[in-house]
């Protein structure tokens, strides 16, 4: 996936003004996780730093790694001078120094799978927290949703990534938490669900399409007529879920 991975640049003003933030319940969930102090966080995949800025607003030195210098150019007009800013994909990134939390916000389906625990545990303190975080957006209306799959089927089937490792969607744990029960590196593995209904202009929801990776991938004259057609099959404003799935893991205290 390293292309599509790599296909959010060109959005990355589309990103910070279509894609909504975290709450603030998703750092008390993780730092209540943590239950000791955390001070240095390293996220993997910032893009524009929708995550960086909720860890930052706790008073924890994050460093914000991304491949793609156009969504770090994005970050850094978000985010104060004291987060470190690093351009660099995640298979690049060497344990040079350990943080008491690393994290993934929608990006850790994007990382190579080969020693991708190994790797983060590397990146951690014994007993630090690996936190995963991300969902679909949706419409909450399911005759919406139909009436969108039918408006991009000519040229899209589906707009969604499959689980990495085939779990399916009715099952109890979902992915990543199904790859770190089976980790040698992390230990109290735990699933939590956020769940956020948002309301937006129907404008706004194909502003949002913009920066999925289904429709970045679409030649530009084809993917802006994906767009008229959901926008003509869409009333003015529309109900959005945008409910977080959360993986917590701890790194074992090992060497």
């Amino acid at each position: 996936m390293p292309g599509r991975a790599l296909s959010f640049g060109a959005a990355a003003q589309a990103y910070e003004r279509f894609r909504p933030g975290y709450p603030e319940e998703l750092a008390d969930l993780v730092l209540a996780y943590a239950d000791r102090p955390v001070r240095t966080a390293l996220e993997i995949g910032a893009g524009t730093g929708k995550a960086t800025r909720l860890f930052a607003r706790r008073g924890i030195a994050v460093t914000a790694t991304d491949p793609d210098a156009a969504m770090l150019a994005e970050l850094r007009r978000h985010v104060s001078a004291d987060v470190r800013v690093r351009q660099a994909a995640f298979e690049q990134l060497r344990a040079d120094e350990r943080h008491d939390l690393v994290y993934a916000a929608a990006a850790l389906h994007w990382t190579d799978p080969d020693r991708r625990w190994e790797r983060i545990a590397g990146l951690l303190t014994p007993g630090g927290v690996f936190a995963s975080f991300g969902g679909p957006l949706r419409l909450a209306d399911p005759a919406l949703r139909d009436a969108v799959a039918a408006a991009r089927s000519e040229f899209l089937a589906d707009d969604e990534i499959p689980s990495p490792d085939g779990t399916p969607p009715s099952a109890g744990m979902q992915w990543p938490g199904t790859e770190l029960r089976a980790s040698e590196w992390f230990a109290d593995v735990r699933q939590s669900e956020i769940e956020r209904r948002i309301t937006i202009s129907a404008d706004d929801y194909v502003g949002l399409l913009s920066t999925v990776s289904a429709y970045l991938e679409l030649p530009p004259q084809v993917r802006e007529q994906v767009f008229r057609r959901v926008r003509d099959a869409l009333p003015g404003t529309v109900e959005v879920t945008a409910d977080v799935t959360v993986h917590l893991a701890r790194r074992l205290p090992r060497s």
